[in-house]
């Protein structure tokens, strides 16, 4: 698929990008009045893990669950200028309005080094809004293969075009849904956030990645994927390109990964064919999750991919949904072991929750 992109200009002088499958004539104008952008976030290095904490204060006052006549994600209509200003689109992505992390005003250096005395620096980066279609109500999963490659080709272009940035280190595209997990609108949607650093577990990943790959001359993940077509008790899902299965050591009571069974370190890189094969795995593997108990399930699916300048050999792009739903009326809370010490402990083994997955009529 070839998207067409088209971008323009809001209000407030963002950018709007519009995917379309073919040609579509885009040239509404952003009539809202002109909003001061909020003032770029700070960065605090906490030295007792070396891990930099973003400070965006401004997001206090972003939109929280507003009713679906004002959506501010869905079309413009009669009476209702939202962030699109198209009467209809297909896939958009545009410049968070409440960002906690943006473009910086100049050159921009990370600090090295981990001490009391390390300053304070701007919160560079850049975060994206993808909404995966005009329609209010429904999910990703729920949205025909052909919306669902148009999404996949919008996050392999923003990948592409971000990763130019030369203050950004890392991208990480992802989705919340449902309110369990603090989703503060309902319309279908995620979220591109870009970060000036590696955020903590992934410079955990990437350095296990980067010393397995020295140790046996071939990248972790295919040797786990390569483990996990051995096994075959933890497979939910798989076709020619991708394998979705519960990981070995899973987290969460429902934890699925999606990877490319041939290595690809990020989006960008996917071939038309890795591409064109994504939307069938990942509908049927959102529609068994929902499938379990017969209810929509929260969840959290982010992209795991190689830092923008590291790591491109040793680590794997992979697609991870983490669900903390154990049963209908019960969630799995990350309380002492798992918030204060990041020690999971698992109430059920993967090969059951796999089995369920797998038991699931569609």
């Amino acid at each position: 698929m070839k998207a067409v992109r088209t971008d323009l200009k809001m209000a407030d002088g963002r950018t709007i990008y519009y995917f379309d499958q073919s040609p579509q004539i885009r040239n509404a104008v952003d009539k809202r009045e002109v909003e001061e952008r909020p003032e770029l976030g700070q960065m605090r290095l906490d030295v007792l893990t070396n891990e930099w904490i973003s400070m965006a204060a401004h997001r206090q006052t972003r939109a929280f669950l507003p009713p679906k006549e004002l959506c501010p994600l869905c079309p413009t209509k009669p009476g209702l200028d939202t962030e699109i200003a198209d009467s209809n689109y297909q896939v958009v992505v545009f410049e968070n309005r409440s960002p906690s992390f943006a473009n910086p005003n100049g050159a921009f250096t990370l600090a090295q080094y981990a001490n009391l005395k390390t300053p304070v620096l701007s919160a560079a980066g850049h975060c994206e809004v993808i909404c995966f279609t005009d329609h209010h109500e429904g999910c990703f999963g729920q949205l025909p293969l052909s919306q669902i490659r148009l999404v996949m080709e919008a996050w392999r272009d923003r990948v592409k075009e971000i990763s130019k940035m030369p203050y950004v280190q890392h991208i990480a595209p992802f989705e919340n849904r449902g309110e369990e997990v603090g989703v503060t609108l309902n319309h279908p949607h995620g979220q591109i956030y870009a970060y000036p650093f590696i955020p903590p577990r992934t410079e955990k990943m990437v350095a296990i990645a980067e010393q397995y790959l020295a140790s046996n001359a071939r990248p972790l993940i295919s040797d786990v994927i390569e483990r996990e077509l051995k096994d075959e008790v933890r497979i939910i899902a798989q076709n020619d390109h991708w394998l979705a299965y519960v990981p070995f050591a899973s987290r969460y009571p429902y934890e699925i990964h999606v990877s490319p069974k041939s290595f690809v370190p990020d989006l960008a890189e996917l071939s038309d064919e890795q591409a064109d094969a994504y939307p069938e795995i990942a509908k049927e593997v959102l529609l068994r999750l929902d499938g379990v108990f017969g209810i929509e399930m929260a969840y959290i699916a982010a992209w795991h991919q190689a830092p923008v300048r590291s790591a491109r050999k040793s680590f794997g792009l992979h697609w991870q949904i983490t669900s903390i739903r154990r049963q209908p009326g019960k969630l799995k809370y990350l309380a002492g072991s798992e918030s204060a010490l990041g020690a999971f402990i698992m109430d059920m083994k993967p090969e059951q929750s796999a089995e369920q997955l797998r038991a699931v009529k569609l």
